[in-house]
């Protein structure tokens, strides 16, 4: 394996997307097609409003709960409806990334009351600021935020392949260190 490389410290959510312009639920940013925010209900306007970073929906009052949570086999799905955590690392990006009740994808900046944006998750999947994945014109949540979920981070494949070449490197000079001996 090749030496760590975060020095025991991972990248936080706002190291990754605190310098992105500040959006509002439903808008795009003029420069950037991919930094776009879903809508988001009335309700979950209010439930956003309401939620805290790291906190759950189990801290809303029980009138803005989902129906589905009141019942007690919907207890068991508390990081749904969840807001980021500015000073932890991102959570792990499903095709659904751009959906606020979708996990835990409310943006952390409590004065953006949404959903992270596509270019944010793509961010947090470490993929360049500048990679578009489909022409401006042919963007949507459901298309984009399934390339973004189902891919390998791509900073650990990057890893992961430095890796593989070290150790064939590795066997590579064993293999003509054993020719040099015999």
């Amino acid at each position: 394996m090749i030496p760590k490389t975060h020095a025991g410290k991972p990248v936080t959510v706002e190291e990754a997307i605190g310098h992105l312009p500040k959006l509002a639920a439903g808008e795009c940013d003029p420069s950037d097609p991919l930094h776009r925010a879903a809508t988001l209900t009335p309700t979950n306007l209010e439930r956003i409003k309401r939620s805290t970073p790291g906190g759950t929906w189990k801290d809303w009052p029980e009138w803005l709960r989902a129906a589905c949570h009141r019942k007690a086999s919907g207890k068991t799905y508390p990081s749904v409806y969840g807001r980021m955590r500015h000073d932890a690392p991102g959570p792990t990006m499903t095709t659904l990334c751009y959906g606020f009740g979708n996990g835990r994808f409310g943006h952390y900046d409590t004065e953006q009351h949404r959903a992270i944006s596509l270019r944010e998750a793509a961010t947090l999947q470490s993929f360049p600021e500048t990679y578009q994945f489909t022409p401006p014109e042919k963007i949507t949540f459901k298309a984009v935020g399934r390339m973004i979920g189902n891919a390998v981070p791509v900073r650990l494949g990057e890893i992961i392949g430095l890796s593989i070449q070290r150790h064939l490197e590795e066997l590579d000079s064993m293999e003509k260190a054993a020719k040099n001996l015999s």
